[in-house]
């Protein structure tokens, strides 16, 4: 391939995941609804924002500045109509332990790496594969991040100082501990009361934004009644710092390769993931996996120059957004546009919200993640369902989510390639004179005597190959075998090998084997071991299976063991599957 292919490769690729003239020109339609469902969403996303940054390590501000650049460039060049991006639960979940070890540079540093990744995950098309993460994984996966996101609330709604500790369970516990030696009451007060409105309203008028009352009645309770045990966000620029790599540290990149890898696989999977959410919400409006991932990419390389933290699609707003009668990116962009209002014109009224306002508002955000419905339905559905689930949760709650979704994948693999393996079995067949190649019954006798027939049905491959193997090699009472291969539905080198032992067993014993309908795309793997050499070598393939029954009378005639007289009726036997 010479280099200007090549460039012209590439650049065709790019081409294919930027947003095209369409995608900006629903905005047109209309506005006007775009324009109040994104006002809603920012009220909406407001306190998370600032509660999520808090979380993070990094600060209220750092909440903002990603809600703000991230949300409007994910608008901007993602491929979904309806996404809303920023900072997010899941996220702070895996930033927390970075932030402890490498500090807020480090997670810069890990976003903006982290959006390379994105950036090349799309060029790699790599958005279509979200599609076979199985659903138990995905509930699982969410009901440990709202495990973690409500423990990591503790410490602030308890008003104590974040304990040492880099596991969150340890961490609350620990926070506990401290309030019981030292309650503060009003810390705890305000935070359930916060989430408390926040639960009960949405049950009542689910599309009215109580979260931001709720903080508002919060801040005018500590401000009126001086409540000091109530401590308060704090100082917050007023206005977005200038875009700055000095963060960055070329010797770090080594050590901060593996959080980076983490961050961009779940900024891809919670953002391809909300966008399927989204548009199951809707009629008519179809995300583009790869350019939803080129989107993030390019958010989550802006963000870090302006201070935030890594991004995703975030999966509330986002419904929020589509409830609100949103139907195209104006209304996430407004969002954005409206954050950088408050940023710049209401950052001093912003830094005297009490942290344990905020810390009801994720708690409440937790709970809410819960789908009690869908969890009951996974678990109900089928015990490896149930399995999938537990574990992810629980990985997802002790260890991170990165090795949560790779350890449910893995075990929904495992289970589902037992489930495949066992539909594959293998039939004992009659011989009818009503299917072609019919005999009389002289001859009928005598197959039954003499010759056996298998059909195998379903996947030959390594997860049940061996009990194919143990099945046949019992075969007893016979001088030929015949295999009918038509309806093996998937061959694989191990299933490939055991065809081959069996058929090597079984010659080793005076029966010979014969094979009937091998597919075109089985024969790979059969030759590739050597196991269609062993029926080519005396000619015992055949296309169909009446050649086959005439192959294996010929084969005994020639080898002089037909009887001369056998009158015994035709039996019908069913092998075990």
């Amino acid at each position: 391939m010479s280099v200007h292919t090549a460039v012209t490769a590439v650049l065709g690729r790019v081409r294919s995941v930027l947003p095209a003239r369409a995608d900006y020109a629903v905005m047109a339609r209309n506005p006007r609804r775009d324009l109040l469902a994104g006002l809603t969403v920012a009220i909406v996303a407001l306190p998370l924002a600032l509660g999520f940054g808090v979380s993070s390590g990094l600060g209220a501000e750092a909440g903002l500045a990603t809600a703000v650049v991230a949300g409007a460039l994910a608008a901007l060049f993602g491929g979904s109509n309806l996404q809303v991006s920023g900072p997010t639960g899941a996220m702070t979940v895996v930033l927390v332990p970075i932030v402890a070890e490498y500090g807020p540079g480090g997670v810069l540093t890990v976003g903006l790496m982290a959006g390379v990744l994105l950036v090349g995950l799309a060029l790699l098309r790599a958005g279509q594969y979200m599609r076979y993460v199985p659903a138990p994984v995905v509930e699982g996966f969410t009901l440990g991040i709202a495990c973690v996101i409500g423990l990591q609330q503790i410490p602030n709604a308890l008003g104590v100082e974040k304990p040492e500790g880099e596991k969150v369970l340890i961490v609350a516990w620990r926070a506990f501990v401290e309030f019981v030696a030292f309650p503060n009451w009003t810390a705890i007060g305000l935070s359930v009361g916060v989430a408390a409105v926040m639960l009960a309203g949405a049950r009542w008028k689910p599309t009215v934004p109580f979260s931001i009352g709720a903080v508002i009645a919060a801040t005018l309770i500590a401000q009126l009644f001086h409540l000091d045990a109530a401590a308060p966000i704090g100082d917050l620029p007023s206005g977005l710092p200038a875009p700055s790599l000095a963060f960055l540290d070329a010797s770090a990149f080594g050590s901060l390769l593996a959080p980076a890898v983490a961050v961009a696989a779940l900024a891809a999977l919670e953002s391809l993931l909300s966008a399927t959410v989204a548009d199951g919400m809707t009629v008519g409006q179809r995300h583009d996996p790869d350019k939803e991932l080129f989107g993030q990419g390019v958010a989550n390389l802006a963000a870090p120059l302006f201070g935030g933290v890594p991004a995703t699609a975030a999966i509330a707003r986002t419904a929020v957004n589509v409830r609100t009668g949103a139907s195209s990116r104006l209304a996430a962009l407004t969002h954005a546009a409206v954050l950088a209002v408050i940023v710049f014109a209401a950052a001093p009224l912003v830094s005297k919200i009490p942290l344990a306002a905020l810390a009801g508002v994720l708690l409440a955000t937790a709970i809410r993640m819960v789908e009690v419905g869908s969890l009951r339905a996974m678990a109900r559905a089928t015990r490896s369902d149930a399995v999938v689930l537990v574990l992810t949760a629980a990985a997802t709650l002790i260890l991170d989510l990165v090795y949560a979704v790779i350890i449910g994948l893995v075990v929904a693999g495992a289970l589902a390639l037992k489930a495949v393996a066992s539909q594959a079995r293998m039939e004992q067949v009659d011989f009818r004179p009503d299917l072609p190649g019919e005999h009389s019954d002289e001859e009928h006798a005598l197959l039954a005597e003499h010759i056996v027939a298998y059909r195998i049905d379903g996947p030959l491959f390594f997860a049940g190959a061996h009990r194919f193997l143990l099945e046949l090699s019992e075969v007893a009472d016979v001088k030929v075998v015949i295999l009918r291969m038509t309806r093996v539905t998937a061959l694989d080198a191990t299933g490939a090998l055991v065809l081959k032992d069996a058929v090597e067993k079984l010659n080793r014993r005076g029966i010979a084997v014969t094979a009937s309908g091998i597919r075109p795309g089985q024969r790979q793997a059969l030759d590739a071991v050597g196991a269609l050499d062993l029926l080519r070598l005396e000619g015992r393939e055949y296309a169909t299976t009446p050649e086959a029954i005439a192959g294996a009378r010929k084969y005994l005639e020639q080898a002089g063991l037909l009887p001369r007289k056998h009158h015994r009726p035709h039996r019908i036997r069913k092998a075990a599957r």
